[in-house]
């Protein structure tokens, strides 16, 4: 299925230039990857705590990009500099799923959103990323598959945090959005174990 992950090649080629100068200062691509996931507690911490202060829902797009950026230079990093290890691996991966957590579950914190389905959105989004790693013990790679993949996840929850500190959200279907997201998010996860049964048996 298609997935905004689909532009990350274009995207990495616009990063490049400031890959090779971080790579030049001695910056590693463990460092981003512990950078970005610190910013997103710091983001998502700050939410919580102020939640009275829903301006500060402006920062979750502006988060989100800058981590997506992140995201992309510690695995060019990683890949075109020689700092691929394991360790790198487990980082990427773990920090990931800390990063969605910091930045989707301060929204359980906003009484216009259902604490259960912000929950359950952040659940789906973990077990997102959990089947597509698994498709490394499939035999078929990590596995990106759509249609809510993180790219994707991140749009959607920029829109709703834009909106909401706006306050343009149409309050008749506030409480179906995370739902609606949760759902999406399974969707995803059952895509991506799919493939992996097929890979592995076929």
């Amino acid at each position: 299925m298609p997935t905004l992950y689909a532009l990350k090649p274009a995207f990495q080629e616009r990063l490049r230039p400031l890959v090779n100068r971080l790579a030049a200062m001695g910056v590693t691509a463990n460092g981003i990857t512990i950078a970005a996931a610190l910013l997103s507690i710091a983001a998502g911490s700050a939410i919580a705590i102020l939640r009275g202060w829903n301006l500060l829902l402006f920062l979750i797009p502006l988060v989100l990009f800058l981590r997506m950026a992140l995201n992309a230079i510690d695995g060019m990093m990683a890949r075109e500099h020689g700092q691929a290890s394991t360790l790198g691996m487990y980082l990427n991966e773990i920090c990931d799923v800390v990063s969605d957590l910091a930045v989707i579950l301060p929204f359980a914190a906003l009484p216009q959103f259902g604490a259960w389905g912000v929950v359950a959105f952040a659940i789906a989004a973990a077990l997102t990323e959990f089947a597509g790693v698994l498709g490394i013990a499939a035999g078929i790679g990590r596995n990106y598959a759509g249609p809510f993949g993180k790219s994707d996840r991140a749009l959607a929850l920029g829109v709703v945090a834009v909106l909401a500190a706006a306050g343009l959200w149409p309050e008749a279907i506030t409480p179906f959005v995370f739902p609606a997201m949760a759902t999406l998010s399974l969707l995803t996860a059952i895509n991506r174990i799919r493939a992996g049964l097929i890979g592995s048996t076929g």
